[in-house]
């Protein structure tokens, strides 16, 4: 899952564009908070410092405005507030550019749980990409005043973490004036420790000033928004437990975590749970602190999941005796696809009268002459029309399925997608069964099952891991 990607609905490429050539990202407008501030020990005995804050906590202003208050009011109280580990989530209407889904989230899945006030515990998302780390982005990062000052980002091949910061303005030939910048600033890696990130000898993350950040981007079904929904989270322990959520998932799922988890729109819930958190003090014990954990929950069936395998064969059934009515092909298909005998008593593969019934039926009310003359020209016919149907027959036979692939083809492009020949051999034995290769239907569901992959060779790894290793 390290290089997973999101899943393009094409079997083309898009093409690049001059601002398209950054990593995928979803973009995001409103804010659940995880926890809520409080007034430090200092502030809360401070009078002034104590009405400012109660008074934006009933405005439900956003805590960063309320301390900026506190500290333009009370100068010697530095950081006037502190974050406080609650078992529910914040939703203040300053942080959406629409304060009415604020309250809708709110009057939706706000519950009162005995202390007479209304919280967010629990609520329903769906994720917009197949990708976890488009829907869970994180990074280590040490801010400065106004922006990031330094962040780790990995290597296209995903082995090694770099240390980036912000490269300097150039100038221009003058010297003094500063050269305009198209699409951002650029960046480098930090001249320190060869640009590698190594959090055990970089000097600010020993003193706290580098952290690990990350947020889950997400929409919320029922709520009205163009614009995805962020939950911020600094604790490993959350995102690693997502990432192993996310993981399952989508081996059950061929890849996928995007949309409902299954046909009767079931989403996912974020939550809280409380934990015994390990960490190691500064003393380097070993310790252990209760915290409340964001928590990803999927409460499905996961035996519906690995049904949704036995739904596409179904799926591939249901095709072909729909191409036989739509195409009128007169052929009748069994539930393997296999063509079997034309039905007879003058009825086509729909209990329809044929046209030759009809024409029998014409001809026989027309009197014993016509009659004698329908039947000599229908004999006499007969050969070539029965020659021209089953060419028809074939040729259309062909243009539904095309080539038929051999079983060379199919496990060439498997390796080409990633999956090692035997391991696809016997992944396909295991599903299929054996007898698919000798069979030319069977290769051709085979190879389409395959193809569709193409543009999403994640999902196909994710699915042979999950029949290979998972359900083995």
């Amino acid at each position: 899952m390290t290089n997973a990607v999101i899943a393009v609905n094409s079997h083309h490429a898009p093409l690049p564009t001059v601002l398209g050539q950054g990593a995928p990202r979803i973009p995001t407008a409103g804010k659940i908070r995880a926890g809520i501030m409080v007034l430090t020990k200092a502030a809360a005995s401070n009078t002034k410092a104590k009405e400012i804050y109660e008074r934006g906590v009933k405005a439900t202003l956003p805590f960063e405005d309320i301390e900026k208050e506190i500290s333009a009011a009370v100068p010697e109280l530095r950081n006037p507030l502190t974050p406080k580990n609650v078992p529910w989530f914040t939703v203040r209407p300053a942080d959406f550019p629409n304060p009415e889904i604020a309250r809708q989230i709110m009057e939706a899945f706000g519950e009162q749980r005995g202390d007479g006030e209304r919280h967010l515990y629990k609520f329903p998302v769906v994720w917009p990409a197949d990708a976890w780390q488009v829907v869970m982005p994180h990074e280590l990062v040490a801010w400065g005043a106004n922006e990031k000052k330094y962040w780790s980002e990995y290597s296209p091949d995903g082995q090694v973490r770099y240390c980036k910061c912000y490269a300097p303005v150039a100038k221009d030939h003058t010297g003094t004036r500063a050269v305009r910048v198209f699409g951002g600033r650029k960046t480098m890696l930090r001249t320190e420790n060869n640009g590698v990130c190594n959090p055990e000898s970089c000097a600010e993350y020993q003193i706290r000033q580098c952290n690990l950040s990350g947020r889950f981007v997400f929409y919320i079904p029922g709520i009205k928004s163009i614009d995805a929904i962020e939950l911020h989270t600094n604790s490993f322990y959350a995102m690693n437990a997502a990432i192993q959520k996310f993981q399952t998932i989508a081996f059950m799922r061929g890849g996928r975590i995007s949309g409902f988890l299954d046909g009767n729109q079931t989403p996912f819930y974020i939550t809280k749970k409380l934990m015994n958190v390990p960490h190691i003090d500064s003393e380097g014990r070993a310790v252990r602190v209760k915290h409340w954990i964001i928590e990803i929950q999927a409460p499905v069936d996961v035996s519906a999941l690995l049904r949704g395998k036995d739904d596409e064969e179904t799926a591939i059934v249901n095709a072909g005796r729909a191409a036989q009515i739509l195409e009128d092909t007169g052929q009748v298909y069994d539930t393997n696809c296999q063509v079997s005998e034309e039905p007879g008593n003058g009825h086509d593969s729909l209990g329809r009268t044929s046209d030759n019934a009809v024409a029998a039926e014409n001809a026989s009310e027309t009197g014993a002459e016509a009659d004698a003359t329908v039947t000599a020209t229908k004999a006499a016919q007969e050969p070539q029309t029965a020659q021209t149907a089953t060419a028809g027959a074939n040729t259309r036979t062909s243009a539904r399925f095309e080539v038929v692939p051999n079983v060379e083809d199919i496990l060439t492009l498997a390796e080409t997608l990633g999956i090692e020949r035997v391991r696809f051999d016997k992944y396909s034995v295991k599903k299929w069964g054996a007898g698919w290769k000798g069979n030319a239907n069977g290769r051709t569901r085979v190879m389409r099952d395959v193809e569709s992959y193409r543009d999403n060779p994640e999902g196909l790894s994710n699915k042979v891991s999950a029949e290979l290793d998972v359900f083995a």
